[in-house]
């Protein structure tokens, strides 16, 4: 919430979650989640557990005021304790803080846990039990490696030890609490499983932030759905191809206009059609006080909604065509979400990614804006006799019946995306 440019505080969080409830409720958005800088930076309480800066957050009154408007509260950790907390002990045992901890400082003023000692599981269930009082109802925690750059800090090649710590302490509580784990995450096994048996969602690329005076850019947003591209081609080829973890793709910043949100309404559409087929987080990132009318419509679109709830958080998207390609797609993709080829509802998106943003993604570099599609329904992988019911999400108008051998084409201008929920037969 950094982003909106407004000052990071109680008052201005209850004015976004506010709103958020007043224009998206009923519509399933039901988290507001506090990033960076709504606690202390140097040191926690007595027992070396993190606290909230107490001159711009009251997390417990925050946590209720959310909870009485039907909202849940989360909040940003990163891991270990913090150095200057050493000589402090763990709540409820007689271990110094330095004595759980590895003695590594990864640049984040923390000191990374020594796992094998039993005092870490320890203060993981302390920080987790505080949490817990304050009424908080999902966690992030960033920095987690492999997979996260250094950006300036000083991380351990391999800090996975404290996702299984943080879900340990979780599960020993009563209170639901969800875990989301950022950012860029390795996707190479053990780590992999190690995610899924721990967390609720990864984050699959970095954050969507760098746009000039904007919230992001078309040019990020394309590596955003490159990096899950390349994800899901990675796990669902691996031994178990059950997704077991959601992604987590970062801000959908679809709500506001070109001039905050950088993306014009056609990046703003292919971005929220790949977030619902990716069955990634639905996050915001708008400012909820300056919604347009566009950016409202895509955000409350009932089929897309449904879509997101009941089907693609089972059955994610894959690439098809041969887009299979490890480390680059191409400039026009199509993708399909569906459990079994002869399955009675299918959803396809096909995109044209365009060459207005980062043509090094792809292979070959795209020469035109412009892109062509000619495709059979049998061609990615759904049974080619019989008839489909096809629905446009984004406008119903366009809604069409084919058979599943009869060829499909179109031209997509740069950006532009087609989103189709498959049903079997006329209806």
């Amino acid at each position: 919430m950094q982003s909106l440019g407004m000052k990071f505080n109680q008052e201005n969080i209850i004015e976004q979650c506010s709103q958020l409830v007043n224009v998206l409720g009923g519509y399933g958005y039901d988290l507001c989640s506090l990033d960076s800088g709504w606690s202390m930076g140097a040191n926690g309480d007595e027992y070396g557990r993190i606290i909230y800066d107490s001159s711009i957050f009251n997390i417990l009154q925050l946590a209720d005021h959310l909870h009485s408007i039907g909202l849940k509260l989360g909040v940003y950790v990163v891991p270990g304790y913090f150095a200057n907390d050493a000589n402090k002990t763990v709540l409820g045992t007689n271990y110094r803080l330095f004595e759980i901890g590895n003695g590594h400082n990864n640049g984040l003023a923390r000191i990374d846990l020594n796992y094998s000692h039993p005092g870490a599981q320890k203060w993981c269930n302390s920080v987790i039990d505080q949490f817990a009082e304050w009424g908080v109802d999902m966690i992030k925690l960033d920095y987690v490696t492999p997979g996260s750059p250094d950006s300036g800090v000083d991380l351990l090649k391999d800090n996975s030890g404290i996702v299984a710590c943080y879900h340990n302490a979780i599960t020993q509580q009563k209170r639901q609490i969800r875990l989301d784990i950022s950012w860029k995450l390795s996707r190479d096994e053990p780590f992999y499983t190690i995610w899924s048996m721990n967390a609720d969602t990864m984050r699959t690329d970095q954050d969507l932030n760098g746009g000039k005076g904007a919230q992001t850019q078309w040019s990020t947003v394309q590596r955003a759905i490159e990096q899950y591209r390349e994800y899901i081609v990675q796990v669902s080829n691996a031994d178990s191809a059950i997704l077991t973890i959601y992604p987590d793709m970062d801000n959908l910043f679809v709500g506001n206009n070109a001039r905050l949100s950088g993306l014009t309404n056609a990046q703003r559409q292919a971005v929220m059609s790949h977030w619902i087929g990716a069955g990634a987080n639905l996050i915001i990132g708008s400012n909820m006080t300056e919604l347009d009318d566009y950016g409202l419509a895509l955000l409350t679109n009932q089929r897309a909604l449904e879509i997101a709830n009941n089907f693609t958080s089972k059955y994610p998207m894959q690439p098809t065509l041969g887009n299979k390609n490890s480390t680059h797609g191409r400039q026009g993709q199509v993708w399909i979400a569906a459990p079994t080829a002869d399955s009675d509802v299918a959803v396809v998106l096909v995109a044209n990614y365009g060459n207005s943003g980062n043509n090094d993604l792809f292979d070959p570099t795209p020469i035109q804006s412009w892109w062509f599609y000619n495709f059979t329904f049998s061609d990615i992988g759904l049974d080619g006799s019989v008839m489909y019911t096809v629905e446009d999400v984004w406008n119903s108008n366009d809604d069409f019946i084919a058979d599943g051998d009869e060829i499909i084409s179109g031209m997509l201008q740069d950006a532009e995306v087609k989103f189709w929920r498959l049903i079997k037969g006329n209806k």
